[in-house]
């Protein structure tokens, strides 16, 4: 059986790791079936090469028990929110009839980020209908959720994930791509501060875990109003 409770999409291979793994970490520590779709090959990335990236995604998903890891083949650095690229995402979306998607946040740096976002965003929806012409039964996910790790923009997180207990097999993952990140001072959305890469990683989680009162936070946004069934038993003090 295909199906997965979670489905994180993302431009590149790496891009996952760096931004969610630690809530596909905490979902599969609770039993829930995760999967990812790497848009990309990486092929266009400055340091390392496709294979390599191939063969790090692989053990990187292994350490995050991800049931399933599936390239879509698009070109890195063209990618386009195209009929045919809707076409090629509904496929694999049918494929893995997710309830939650985790996408990049719509506003980034990299063109890639921000494309995947509005092109997995826009298939989701058209994955539902019945006579979209695509392989598969049609499937629309029940909430998308965005990964607003790295951010610079002036946005609130609409909840952090605690990952404490997850924290060093997401590191982990990420260190699985030394092509990409050994000796890296950023990448992608992460800009330089002088520290290396993976301490960038740990300052970041650390600080969304603060938000939360915990060790290591991941933090996400939704554009709906989340619900509060007992106000009496929410976390996270205030005073």
């Amino acid at each position: 059986m295909n199906r997965v409770d979670i489905l994180a999409i993302a431009a590149h291979r790496d891009d996952v790791e760096l931004t969610c793994a630690g809530a596909l970490i905490r979902a599969a520590d609770q039993g829930h079936r995760t999967g990812i779709l790497d848009l990309t090959a990486g092929e266009s990335g400055t340091r390392g090469s496709a294979a390599e990236r191939g063969e790090e995604a692989e053990r990187a998903a292994t350490i995050m028990g991800v049931r399933e890891r599936r390239n879509a083949g698009l070109p890195d650095a063209h990618l386009a929110n195209s009929e045919a690229n809707r076409r090629v995402l509904i496929e694999h979306i049918r494929h893995f009839a997710p309830r939650v998607v985790i996408l990049p946040f719509p506003v980034g740096r990299h063109p890639d980020h921000r494309i995947a976002s509005e092109l997995a965003r826009d298939a989701c929806f058209l994955a539902g209908l019945a006579r979209y012409d695509a392989p598969g039964e049609p499937h629309r996910p029940h909430k998308l959720l965005y990964a607003l790790a790295y951010r610079e923009d002036p946005v609130k997180p609409t909840f952090v994930v605690n990952i404490s207990e997850q924290f060093d097999r997401k590191l982990a993952a990420v260190r699985c791509y030394g092509s990409q990140f050994d000796g890296a001072r950023a990448a992608g959305e992460i800009f330089p501060t002088g520290q290396d890469l993976y301490s960038l990683v740990e300052t970041q989680n650390a600080h969304y875990g603060s938000l939360i009162r915990c060790r290591y936070g991941e933090p996400y946004f939704t554009h709906e109003t989340m619900r509060v069934d007992d106000v009496v038993a929410l976390p996270v003090e205030s005073m």
